[in-house]
């Protein structure tokens, strides 16, 4: 390990040809000179994937079946948001026993990617391991307990979507096919094991060792109207006050390119950045969690806002748990709905989505014509609106903590990122980290 040298007497570069455990191509640049941070760019190198042009001339029944392709972790928040924001244009909105079920089906997703990047991902770091593979030759039992977990949120997508992967079943105005309450009752012993499973995990990421770091965040989330925890639909509300629906997005937020990045950039209209995802959620819709899920996060350390970005590992097990205890409670009330579906007219129209993947807000708009075939489609999914505050995390540790060596400094650099879960496209590649000390 390269040991610390005083800031002000470096002159070097730090390179990282691949960090693991994130999901698409990207590098990220760190440019310091005499004790100063210079310059922090996340560069995201990926080719775009026009999904929203391929979305144009295309029939408003299609969008759950494309969108869901976007990605194989979070396809039902794609498929929500966008049925949402067809729903919307068409006139009509879907509630009783239709949206019960989407919720837990949205369950479902929360359960299997939470589980994958709290333990497969996100542990390894805290644990001093360089993956989930080197973690379970000492922590068998915890690698054991993701493959169970995540296995429970699958079944349940099975059950309701179809698969687990990019569902079939689902479709604007409800589903295909819905299941009964007999082919639900077999996915609650298992929930009901990660259920005791996730409080034991709760209580394994209060005793994980927390850089101290943290930032005055703006935080940005869904309040749903009946006061439970937001997943598959709400309000946008921030920490500052905001409070509108979906339709009014455009009106406070904007996406610009940068030169660094083939991604959008999303930020305040004012100029600000914020925060979407567990965090946000946690602090903004506290008094939404279940009293077992409260009392945990207090038990773990946590209190009603959560300000440092490496304790998201604790937000993210509180949120796991909600996210079982929530389908369960889902499953005991279940009501088989009759019909599925809620029958669509097509009309002109715009209409705006959004729900909470696990990652942070995914918003959804289209512009349908009266023949139902999409004239314009635009998506802003979570990751592209947490980078400006990824790269400000970046800053403010780094310069923070230049009296680290070069490979400690990189290690929690690292970590930073992962603190997000970011999805930078559908398949998982490497993140490539620079460190320039000038």
């Amino acid at each position: 390990m390269t040991p610390p040298l005083e800031p002000r007497t470096r002159s070097r570069r730090i390179r990282t040809d691949a960090l693991a455990r994130v999901e698409g191509e990207g590098a990220m640049n760190v440019r310091v000179r005499d004790g100063e941070v210079l310059e922090v760019q996340l560069r995201i190198y990926e080719p775009p994937r026009f999904f929203e042009a391929l979305l144009r001339g295309r029939s408003y029944t299609e969008v759950p079946d494309i969108t869901a392709r976007i990605c194989g972790i979070c396809p039902v928040a794609y498929q929500t948001s966008g049925c949402l924001a067809i729903e919307q244009a068409c006139g009509t909105t879907v509630d009783g026993p239709i949206r019960e079920l989407r919720r837990l089906m949205y369950c479902g997703e929360w359960i299997e990617s939470h589980a994958l990047h709290l333990y497969m991902l996100h542990a390894p770091d805290f644990l001093g391991y360089e993956s989930a593979i080197h973690m379970a030759a000492d922590h068998r039992e915890l690698v054991e307990r993701a493959l169970a977990t995540r296995k429970a949120g699958n079944q349940l997508l099975i059950a309701i979507g179809g698969r687990a992967e990019h569902p079939i079943n689902p479709r604007t105005g409800g589903f295909y096919r819905a299941p009964t309450r007999d082919e639900l009752a077999p996915l609650v012993e298992p929930l009901q094991r990660a259920l005791e499973a996730t409080l034991d995990t709760v209580a394994l990421t209060a005793t994980l060792t927390m850089p101290d770091f943290e930032r005055d965040y703006e935080f940005v989330a869904l309040r749903d109207d009946d006061g439970r925890y937001p997943i598959d639909r709400g309000r946008i509300v921030s920490s500052g006050g905001l409070d509108i629906p979906a339709e009014a997005f455009d009106d406070h937020f904007v996406e610009e390119q940068v030169a660094h990045s083939n991604a959008l950039h999303s930020r305040f209209r004012d100029g600000g950045s914020y925060m979407v995802g567990p965090m946000a959620r946690y602090s903004l819709a506290f008094d939404g969690l279940s009293p077992l899920a409260r009392d945990a996060a207090r038990e773990a350390g946590l209190g009603p806002t959560c300000r440092n970005p490496f304790q998201s590992i604790v937000v993210r097990a509180v949120e796991l748990l909600y996210a079982i205890e929530e389908a369960l409670r889902l499953i005991e009330a279940y009501e088989q709905p009759d019909p599925p579906a809620v029958a669509l007219e097509p009309r002109d129209g715009v209409g705006c989505g959004v729900s909470e993947a696990p990652r942070g807000i995914l918003w959804h708009r289209y512009e349908i014509d009266a023949s139902g075939a999409i004239r314009d489609a635009r998506i802003v999914p979570p990751t592209s609106q947490n980078q400006r505050a990824i790269e400000e995390d970046l800053r403010g540790f780094v310069a923070g903590h230049l009296d680290l060596s070069d490979d400690e400094l990189q290690w929690q650099c690292e970590q930073a990122i992962r603190n997000y879960d970011p999805c930078i496209s559908c398949a998982t590649h490497f993140l490539k980290l620079d460190i320039e000390r000038a």
